[in-house]
């Protein structure tokens, strides 16, 4: 039933993610002059993922028993792992460095908002939006999408083999924050925006989204081999998403904007670490009231110890 749940939950977030990506360029979310941009997409996945870390992946490992150093550590040393994919490019997905979002290449040519000219930022983004080769840039990309998604996948399925709402979560967690990343990757897989390319650019990067599940099966045997070592892994998925949060998601919303705009990024990050909390309270109170076990290294434990139970009344009986 776990492996079921996984799959489903894998393939909603990484295939998910692209058909909202593209639904979301095809009605003009996300582009210049629309009242829902990029901006907001990319603080409301920020604000799900620190939240899905904090609120969730943490506490559900600081409940075992491993001693809170062990677990710190491991933290810091995910951090410092991810820092060194960013640095191999196989992991990060900033576009702000690589490729611009649909609202940001009326920007590229010289379309500020508000009529606002931030200093820097034009001959920024037009010297990236330009600097890709579509064949070899393309594929480049879809390796580095395959790779995040593959990882992905193992980090959901962690989340699952703890709680199956945790693992809910942390999909949902992840989809968000693959939508405006997705859509920029649309932008330059889809080259001079025809029909045919756009397809094309859909179906490559539909594929790469379908390796997630193929990460969360691998996750799930993983993890079920070492389920001791449980703690860890929801660590090591805590120290992916506070890094996709801060080192990537939150730097491309550090832009010269209004109050007004700068308002409605603190009120979506907002929204999504309410959600993602409300989220938690509610499935937690859930299985506080049905009973929970966490996870199988636990339910290993909490079966020994009604064995030993059932020995010892039988002894003295």
């Amino acid at each position: 039933m776990t492996l079921i749940a996984i799959v489903l939950a894998t393939l909603a977030a990484g295939l998910g993610s692209v058909w909202v990506a593209a639904a979301l360029m095809r009605t003009g979310i996300g582009s210049q002059g629309s009242r829902f941009g990029a901006q907001h997409l990319l603080s409301l996945a920020a604000g799900a993922l620190l939240a899905t870390a904090f609120v969730h992946l943490l506490p559900e490992a600081f409940e075992s028993q491993i001693n809170p150093k062990a677990l710190f550590v491991v933290l810091l040393l995910g951090l410092v792992f991810f820092f060194l994919l960013d640095k191999a490019e196989l992991w990060h997905h900033g576009h702000e460095h690589r490729h611009a979002l649909p609202e940001e290449r009326g920007h590229a040519h010289g379309e500020h908002a508000d009529g606002e000219h931030a200093d820097g930022q034009h001959g920024h983004a037009h010297h990236h939006g330009h600097t890709h080769n579509n064949s070899a840039g393309g594929w480049s990309l879809l390796t580095g999408d395959s790779v995040h998604c593959f990882g992905d996948g193992i980090l959901i399925a962690s989340a699952f083999m703890a709680d199956m709402w945790l693992g809910i979560v942390a999909a949902i967690s992840v989809l968000a924050h693959e939508v405006p990343h997705h859509m920029g990757d649309l932008v330059v897989l889809s080259g001079n925006g025809s029909r045919s390319q756009s397809k094309v650019a859909l179906l490559k990067l539909s594929l790469a989204g379908a390796v997630t599940a193929l990460g969360g099966v691998v996750g799930y045997f993983l993890v079920s081999s070492l389920a001791d070592f449980l703690p860890y892994f929801l660590a090591i998925a805590s120290s992916s998403f506070i890094y996709v949060a801060l080192a990537d998601l939150i730097p491309q919303l550090q832009r010269q904007l209004t109050a007004k705009q700068t308002v409605q990024q603190v009120v979506w990050l907002a929204i999504g670490m309410v959600v993602v909390s409300a989220v938690s309270t509610w499935a937690h109170g859930d299985h506080d009231h049905h009973g929970h076990a966490h996870g199988p290294a636990e339910q290993h434990e909490a079966h020994g110890t009604n064995d030993a139970h059932g020995d010892h009344d039988g002894h003295k009986h």
